[in-house]
């Protein structure tokens, strides 16, 4: 992709297709006014959240946004919004253990579907979105946008080139202070928030402020920690830029060993080792404590025989063994998108990120082709993620088998890779 020449999104200002954007929070409308940016003339037809105050909030502000300022239609569940409505393009915006059923749905109901990461909350889940969107023949993009960053596409250039020579380690991490560490105690739901549909196939727990909206992440129930929400990023972006498919074997170790008087379940601090051959990945992540290189608390370091890349969201940095280094720094574009200046909650960084995401699902649409984030990709990398907190779990290395699609000579393991779904919800 030439983001030079992309800039402007001209192919895109007469698309006008129908977008049903589901989970109407925080990263769901960060991606649907993307969209609108990049193809203008997009018509939004429908909302979907199972909190009314978000929703309508959603509504009016999409109603602004989008050029025939109509307001689209709300609704509380998705299924009825696929029938009633029947959008081309749908966007999942949900917390983690919803995307399987919301994205198999929209992909039996016609749609081509941009999912965010990861893509499940169980392999099997990951297994059957796969099957159904070849089976359907929809596009698939999934949220894991590094691969559209303009400076990592770059950085990627420097390392196709050879310009590290051969590459024996990668260090991927987080040191984020990003794990929940409130008390709050249980309560009633308030009465905008239908919590027995936002919970759906995930094990039915009290209300907790904590969970809604935004904090989920901090249970295990509804994802899968900071593997799952960071690791699956960084994991992500350093396969794409070398070229790795699946690991052949995952392990990891951590726990919650600094905070344990918060009601938060996922770890606060975890290591993990992707044995792809002669190319180790590590990962690290700490909710506690300082980043050992500042500039890069969340990132990707490749270390090659020919010198060292630092690679994060914010930029990165080549330094050769010989010759000069090379710094870059993400580019914001608010020339071009004043409006990102002011929207709430954006992330300014990434915005960039997501348009260039965006303008490569509608041309993938239009040809028919896979994305740069193609389900398959998305799938491998949740599901490698998964595997480290399964390692985690049981203790265990685990080698995966690749024909197979199962962990090698250990039936209880196996037996994770399918999480029970609480009825009436039927896992796929």
């Amino acid at each position: 992709m030439s983001f030079a020449s992309s800039s402007s999104f001209k192919e895109f200002q007469d698309v006008k297709p129908r977008v049903a954007l589901i989970g109407s929070g925080w990263y769901g409308k960060c991606d649907l006014l993307r969209l609108l940016q990049v193809a203008p003339n997009a018509e939004v037809v429908a909302l979907c959240d199972v909190d009314k105050k978000m929703l309508g909030e959603a509504a009016d502000l999409v109603a602004t946004k989008q050029a025939s300022k109509r307001r689209p239609v709300a609704f509380a569940d998705y299924r009825t919004l696929l029938k009633e409505t029947k959008p081309e393009l749908v966007l999942i915006g949900t917390p983690d253990h919803w995307h399987a059923l919301q994205a198999i749905a929209a992909m039996e109901a016609g749609a081509d579907v941009y999912c965010q990461k990861p893509i499940s909350v169980d392999i099997a889940e990951g297994q059957a979105m796969l099957a159904a969107a070849r089976k359907h023949k929809r596009v698939v993009q999934i949220g894991t946008q590094r691969r559209s960053t303009p400076h990592l596409v770059e950085a990627r250039e420097i390392l196709r080139e050879g310009k590290l020579g051969k590459i024996g380690l990668v260090e991927t991490c987080c040191y984020y202070h990003m794990r929940n560490n409130s008390h709050a105690a249980n309560t009633t739901p308030p009465e905008h928030l239908d919590w027995e549909l936002w919970t759906g196939p995930a094990p039915l727990r009290p209300y907790n402020p904590v969970a809604h909206p935004r904090g989920w992440r901090a249970f295990m129930e509804y994802g899968n920690g900071i593997v799952g929400d960071m690791c699956v990023h960084m994991l992500d972006m350093t396969r794409w830029m070398l070229g790795l498919g699946w690991p052949k074997s995952v392990s990891s170790n951590g726990g919650i060993f600094m905070d344990k008087a918060s009601i938060a379940n996922i770890t606060d601090t975890q290591t993990a080792s992707f044995d792809f051959g002669e190319t180790q990945v590590l990962w690290q992540h700490r909710s506690w404590g300082e980043a050992p290189d500042p500039k890069y608390p969340w990132s990707a370091i490749f270390y090659g025989e020919k010198g060292v890349l630092k690679a994060s969201v914010n930029g990165y940095d080549f330094i050769p063994s010989r010759g000069l280094a090379v710094h870059k720094d993400v580019t914001l574009e608010l020339d071009k998108f004043p409006e990102d200046a002011t929207e709430r909650d954006l992330e300014k960084h990434v915005a960039p990120a997501i348009r260039y995401h965006m303008a490569d699902w509608l041309k993938a649409v239009h040809a028919r082709s896979k994305p740069v984030a193609d389900i398959e990709e998305g799938h491998l990398s949740t599901a490698s993620c998964i595997l480290a907190n399964l390692a985690q779990q049981t203790g265990r290395t685990l080698t995966w088998d690749v024909q197979q699609q199962r962990i090698v000579g250990d039936v209880a393991a196996n037996q994770l890779l399918h999480r029970p779904y609480r009825k009436p919800w039927v896992h796929p």
